[in-house]
């Protein structure tokens, strides 16, 4: 019986303060939520193993601290990381507004050797709250936002609900089997041209 392959990924989670990124890792990996807010200091992490056929992932999610003055301790926290969830208050449209920064400041620090097509995934959390009604950001503000940066995923979440919470971090194990495709396309591309002498030969 063949052995189950495994793979690490590091996840690094952005947002402005408050906007509930520690309560998703912890909504996502133990099942539970906390009303006590206390905010992370410089960065933690956890861990989660997901299996996906005979991949076995071993998740672990960076919760890097909104704080202004914490970005500066980023970088080597930013380095390897193989996607980045930008989250944002739907009830706060300066944590909305701030999202370009957020993936600008991730581009920068981590310095991805494909910056133009590297993996982000956008959370807009907590749609829970007063019912909806306090809600400043809509769904198809978001939506044109992200589909301007290349149409990065988009998900709208509670996590003291648990709402699509799972949805959302599983899709990114969904981008990394789907990045492998292509490039086990690619590299079947390269060899067929280095033995055919064409790049157009099909894999």
């Amino acid at each position: 019986m063949a052995s189950r392959r495994r793979m690490l990924l590091k996840v690094i989670i952005l947002g402005d303060s408050g906007v509930g990124k520690t309560s998703l890792m912890n909504q996502y990996v133990n099942k539970k939520f906390s009303n006590q807010y206390k905010a992370t200091i410089g960065a933690d992490f956890l861990t989660k193993e997901v299996q996906i056929d005979d991949r076995l992932f071993t998740l672990q999610i960076w919760d890097t601290a909104g704080q202004e003055r914490f970005q500066s301790l980023g970088v080597a926290f930013y380095r390897g990381a193989d996607c980045c969830v930008l989250v944002y208050d739907v009830n706060v449209t300066k944590s909305f507004e701030r999202l370009n920064s957020w993936r600008e400041e991730f581009l920068i620090q981590a310095s991805p050797s494909d910056p133009e097509n590297f993996p982000f995934v956008v959370l807009g959390n907590k749609i829970d709250v007063d019912g909806g009604n306090s809600r400043t950001v809509s769904e198809k503000k978001a939506k044109a936002w992200c589909a301007s940066k290349g149409n990065i995923p988009y998900f709208e979440t509670s996590a003291k609900e648990g709402f699509n919470v799972e949805a959302a971090f599983e899709y990114i194990f969904l981008i990394q089997l789907m990045l492998e495709v292509l490039e086990g396309n690619s590299a079947r591309q390269a060899v067929n041209a280095r033995r055919y002498g064409t790049s157009d030969i099909a894999s």
